[in-house]
């Protein structure tokens, strides 16, 4: 398998921040397409690591509960520049939303019709274009013989047929024996090592700190019945224990704070659908309940502290887990296992590229048309994916 060279073996924490940042900027569409940017950013661009480093941490983000796209910007900022670059792909990736959801608990009224315009719908149809570019990149990698397109065919059928988070772990699980099974082979010449600077020492500590606030949080909260604990621990819970991302977290989202009437639904919900219109996690949807909430601090410090305590999960779980996936990777067994999981992925993503993604976009010959020159765009001419965001987003104003 070819193999990209990293340019640095290490990269200063800043860089990462600004590298993130401008994704988190631009990077439009849910967490699929989150994970097209990454890769052409990350992979095809600055090469910082192959595809198939690439697609074993989305493989990795896939069996972790909270946001997959989060999960893979903290894995690429670890590997990257260490403890600072995780915090800084965080911060970057998510401060451009996290920010306007904040300001968007403050001023809902008056900001409710930028989530209308028109132009939002071109965001939509370059997101069509960024998946269908990374399924097209990733199947020509990961599945370059017919047992792997195989796996990716059926993956794909499968999640058609059980669209729902457990229906995508457990086509991930299948593939994960299926390879193992039927994709036997030696370990690739050349695969790129996942520099990991967290010893299985410290990456033992924080999975032990991860289930003990699982397993502490609702007990402080009873025993001690003080608003800043039952925020912290209602969204610890939602980050902690929802695989799927971000659309699967909103049923418990909604038990933790419309059920117990924290917040008003229509207020929930007006949140929810502007959460969908901007770039970046749809999880810092966090941030705008946080301030939003008659219950607990309210404003910028319920927003901020609702917004840590959701990824916190997330960020423990990488660091946690990273260490032992940086070994395991290399072992025989499991490459054969990721193998069909990574060919189960591209078939995740394909399905994904059709529903949500194509289905809520292409509502017509003029989007397929524009979603067509966007692909063109991405894939031939080379044009940065922000650039096409922004000219597809004129085309349908415009249009």
């Amino acid at each position: 398998m070819p193999s990209h060279t990293n340019r640095s073996t290490t990269t200063n924490s800043a860089e990462v921040f600004l590298a993130f940042l401008r994704l988190g900027l631009t990077s439009f569409g849910g967490p699929v397409a989150h994970i097209g940017y990454f890769r052409q950013e990350f992979v095809v661009r600055r090469r910082w690591l192959d595809e198939a480093a690439f697609a074993d941490l989305v493989a990795l983000s896939q069996f972790l509960p909270g946001p997959a796209s989060s999960q893979v910007g903290m894995g690429l900022g670890l590997t990257r520049s260490g403890y600072g670059g995780l915090l800084a792909a965080w911060l970057g990736f998510t401060l451009p939303s996290a920010l306007l959801m904040l300001a968007f608990a403050f001023g809902v009224q008056s900001m409710q019709p930028l989530v209308q315009g028109q132009w939002l719908h071109g965001f939509k149809v370059a997101a069509v274009a960024v998946v269908a570019q990374a399924v097209w990149g990733m199947a020509r990698q990961l599945c370059p013989d017919r047992n792997r397109a195989t796996f990716a065919l059926l993956a794909t059928l499968w999640a058609l047929f059980w669209p729902t988070a457990a229906g995508q772990l457990s086509a991930i699980l299948a593939g994960a024996l299926g390879g193992w099974l039927w994709l036997r082979g030696p370990v690739p010449v050349g695969l790129t090592p996942l520099p990991v600077p967290v010893g299985k020492r410290a990456g033992s500590g924080f999975l032990l700190l991860f289930f003990a606030l699982l397993c502490l949080l609702p007990l402080l909260a009873t025993a001690f019945p003080q608003p800043v604990l039952a925020l912290v621990d209602s969204f610890y819970r939602a980050g902690a224990l929802v695989f799927g991302g971000g659309h699967v977290m909103l049923p418990l989202l909604q038990a933790g704070v419309v059920s117990t009437q924290w917040i008003d639904k229509e207020l929930f919900l007006a949140g929810y659908g502007m959460a969908q219109a901007i770039p970046g996690p749809l999880s810092t949807f966090a941030a705008y309940l946080g301030a939003a909430m008659s219950f607990g601090p309210g404003g910028w410090t319920g927003g901020l502290l609702a917004l840590v305590s959701i990824f916190l999960p997330s960020m423990l779980l990488m660091l946690g887990t990273m260490p032992f996936w940086a070994m395991i990777r290399h072992w025989d067994g499991m490459q054969s296992a990721l193998r069909g999981i990574n060919a189960t992925v591209v078939g995740l993503l394909l399905a994904a590229l059709y529903q949500p993604v194509w289905t809520s976009a292409i509502l017509s010959s003029r989007e397929f048309g524009l979603g067509l020159l966007a692909f063109g765009l991405l894939h031939w001419w080379r044009v940065p994916p922000w650039l096409v965001v922004a000219l597809t987003a004129g085309g349908m104003a415009w249009a």
